[in-house]
């Protein structure tokens, strides 16, 4: 990889992880702080409030995509950071679960994932797409993953206002960041007919939009009733760091060999199917179990399988897409992303509320199996053409 690819992975990487910390971070604490709030003792609104976001990006995404391949990547990217930093602070504002609720969905108006991935693809050469997408992933995971260690501590020490208002801080640094760091992308290649029709419908997109839907909706579900599941199987909100720690840790050194494997023996299919199984592995153990050393273990398997196809799902839709339309073709695949979040803890809190926290697991489980039937018949890609 060049200097320059370097530097726009990791730099972009950045801009993305920032903004999927901001929206990961009240995770691990929420459900346990929304009683404070008026209307938060209400599952389904808790529910609603967590996945909200998702919404809002769902209806953007596409927008925001078809206007990047128009206008520019970083004009629109800057335009989504302004709108996330007031959701963030509306958030911090809010006093009833209502104004939670708007204020994430403000957040989640900011939808430039769809933007800041067909960047990062203009600024890289197919042959090192693959990594620069797995940078991109990794900070995906490695957010989720830090928003659960770090937020007990810091819900702690400043409270929910002080997290969101800190987030809506760090997201207007970005700006900075996509100015000054991030190099600027060539000219976008003219749209074509049938562009926006191959986008939307190529078969193995299709299955790629299916799965990212169904690992959102079980990340979003789950974190509905584990923090509580953990607090009364007695490890305190303040302590649940020391679980996620180490759990983060080996996750993300696990993580490495299949990522490895994938992108040098162009065999994407084998580690996508091994770890949409470990997913199904753990929500249906999840249903099944309970102690805080189980759902350590569970943790640990379903970080690997998220952080892996975290990494991957979004390289291959980059390497399927067409390059002129690009940006509506990420922005498809972040909609059924963010429509995963947003129904994932809908369904979450309505399940938890109607029939227990252990069928929340069993209904995440029954989803990836119907995932991994549909990830069976996916095609062999084309070797990669080294251009030196």
């Amino acid at each position: 990889m060049t200097a320059t690819e370097l530097r726009a992975g990791a730099s972009l990487a950045g801009v993305f992880g920032l903004r999927m910390l901001g929206l990961f971070l009240i995770l691990p604490v929420f459900a346990v702080h929304a009683p404070q709030l008026a209307g938060g003792d209400n599952l389904t609104l808790v529910g609603i409030a967590l996945g909200a976001y998702g919404l809002s990006q769902a209806i953007l995404q596409v927008p925001f995509g078809m206007a990047s391949d128009r206008w520019g990547r970083k004009p629109v990217i800057y335009a989504g950071l302004v709108i996330f930093a007031a959701g963030s602070f509306l958030a911090a504002s809010a006093t009833d679960i209502w104004v939670a609720i708007a204020g994430r969905t403000l957040q989640g108006a900011g939808a430039i994932s769809s933007v800041v991935v067909a960047l990062a693809a203009d600024l890289t050469r197919e042959q090192h797409r693959t990594k620069v997408m797995a940078m991109i992933g990794a900070m995906i995971g490695f957010s989720f993953a830090l928003s659960l260690v770090a937020a007990p501590a810091l819900y702690d020490t400043i409270g929910m206002a002080g997290l969101f208002g800190v987030v809506g801080v760090l997201a207007l640094g970005a700006i900075g960041v996509v100015r000054l760091v991030v190099p600027e992308p060539p000219p976008q290649p003219r749209a074509r007919p049938g562009g926006t029709a191959r986008a939307v419908l190529h078969p193995e997109l299709l299955r790629l939009n299916a799965g990212i839907f169904v690992l959102h909706v079980a990340q979003m579900a789950m974190f509905v009733v584990l923090p509580l599941r953990m607090v009364e199987a007695g490890l305190a909100v303040a302590d649940h760091w020391k679980l996620y720690l180490p759990v983060v840790l080996v996750s993300f050194a696990l993580m490495v060999p299949p990522i490895l494997f994938a992108d040098r023996r162009n065999r994407p299919k084998p580690i996508l199917i091994g770890c949409i199984v470990l997913l199904v592995a753990v929500e249906a153990a999840l249903s099944m179990v309970e102690g805080v050393a189980a759902y350590a273990a569970a943790l640990l398997v379903f970080f690997v399988a998220f952080n892996v196809l975290e990494a991957m799902l979004p390289s291959l839709v980059s390497r399927i897409a067409p390059a002129h339309a690009r940006g509506m073709a990420i922005g498809v695949y972040n909609t059924t992303q963010t429509l995963g979040l947003f129904f994932g803890g809908l369904l979450g809190g309505w399940v938890a509320k109607h029939y227990g926290p252990r069928e929340v697991f069993a209904v995440c489980a029954v989803l990836s199996c119907a995932w991994l039937a549909a990830a069976a018949g996916m095609r062999a890609l084309p070797a990669v053409v080294n251009e030196g």
